[in-house]
């Protein structure tokens, strides 16, 4: 029995890995407004997912590659959420934000 994940590309792996980390983090998002049972579901179910495919990536691509991946998909899903509920995205963010991205690059590299 091949395990579900197995059968998915590194690539769609990053996006899955990204995208249940962007979904804990608005759990966390509506926990630290006020205690929800909704809030704490979208957390556990954020983290499940990405910890499920994070383990399948590990599988099939180096740790520093992986990693680096992530975080550049996860900061860019996050800075979208947040410019979507409102949050102040100024120049300061933008900065820091690409400040966080260029370094990611030069890692990388």
């Amino acid at each position: 029995m091949v395990w579900f994940p197995s059968i998915i590309s590194a690539p769609g792996l990053v996006v899955i890995t990204a995208l249940g980390y962007t979904v804990a983090t608005i759990g966390m998002k509506v926990l630290s407004d006020q205690f929800a049972p909704v809030g704490a579901i979208i957390l556990a179910v954020g983290f499940g997912a990405a910890i499920i495919a994070e383990i399948a990536l590990l599988r099939k691509t180096d740790l520093s590659v992986v990693y680096i991946t992530i975080i550049g998909a996860e900061t860019m899903l996050v800075l979208i959420y947040a410019t979507i509920i409102g949050e102040g995205f100024g120049l300061r963010q933008a900065v820091g934000a690409t400040l966080v991205l260029v370094g990611m690059l030069a890692v990388a590299s």
